[in-house]
């Protein structure tokens, strides 16, 4: 049964959550591209126990204006990340954003609207529906496009992009979901508890800069065998 969910009012408080693990290179800068965002909005970013100068860089940004830093003593994952991160948010809408640079905030119009006019209470932005973006790893897109597959079988969903971090629920949805995953498993984890609570989901095309290994990308090899487990685990246990 879909959850019932308050009206959207007419100026609603955007979250934004932002897991960080040693992003030194790029996390003032989203931060900075998330703040030109032209809604209203907080920032709550929380550092995973990063071990180079991340840290230091966020205490810098402590006190500005609209925006919150939570630290974690040990590197937990990103899944930990989102939890502590959704459990301080007060916004009627709660977008995921990473602290990389592979995903724009320039989309969050196009992320929000399905929200915003009343016809979603989940936006997932998929990299897959067309958007411009930067061409990489052959077998990476094979696993993504396998595990959105199995996913998809496991919920009843037709999701190009499940592994997207582009993920933005209706504040009052996602902050009734409890995240058990620790790492990346967070992603088929919230597929299939959205999918479960028959809440509205719409994609929508966006750009996508992925990086490579070189430049600090981290999900491997490892993470895509956990996600089948997850996708299995969540289909069948809350």
């Amino acid at each position: 049964m879909s959850a019932q969910l308050r009206d959207m009012p007419s100026d609603p408080l955007l979250s934004v959550v932002i897991p960080v693990y040693n992003e030194e290179a790029t996390v003032e800068e989203i931060v900075r591209r998330v703040e030109a965002a032209p809604y209203r909005k907080e920032i709550i970013l929380v550092d995973d126990a990063s071990t180079d100068g991340s840290r230091d860089i966020l205490k810098r940004m402590e006190g500005r204006d609209g925006l919150r830093v939570i630290y974690h003593e040990k590197n937990r994952g990103k899944g930990a990340a989102l939890r502590t991160g959704i459990a301080e948010t007060t916004g009627d809408i709660v977008l995921i954003q990473d602290a990389d640079l592979e995903y724009n905030p320039a989309d969050y119009p196009r992320l929000l609207e399905p929200i915003l006019d009343g016809r979603a209470d989940v936006v997932y932005g998929s990299r897959f529906l067309g958007g411009p973006h930067r061409v990489l790893f052959f077998w990476h897109y094979v696993a993504n496009n396998l595990l959105t597959l199995l996913s998809n079988i496991m919920t009843n969903l037709n999701l190009t992009d499940m592994e997207t971090c582009y993920k933005v629920f209706r504040g009052d949805a996602i902050r009734g979901i409890r995240i058990k995953a620790n790492r990346f498993g967070v992603e088929p984890e919230l597929t299939a508890k959205v999918a479960r609570m028959r809440l509205r989901i719409y994609e929508t095309p966006i750009s996508y800069s992925g990086r490579d290994y070189a430049e600090g990308k981290k999900i491997g090899w490892r993470d895509g065998l956990a996600a089948l487990w997850y996708i299995f685990r969540f289909r069948f246990f809350k």
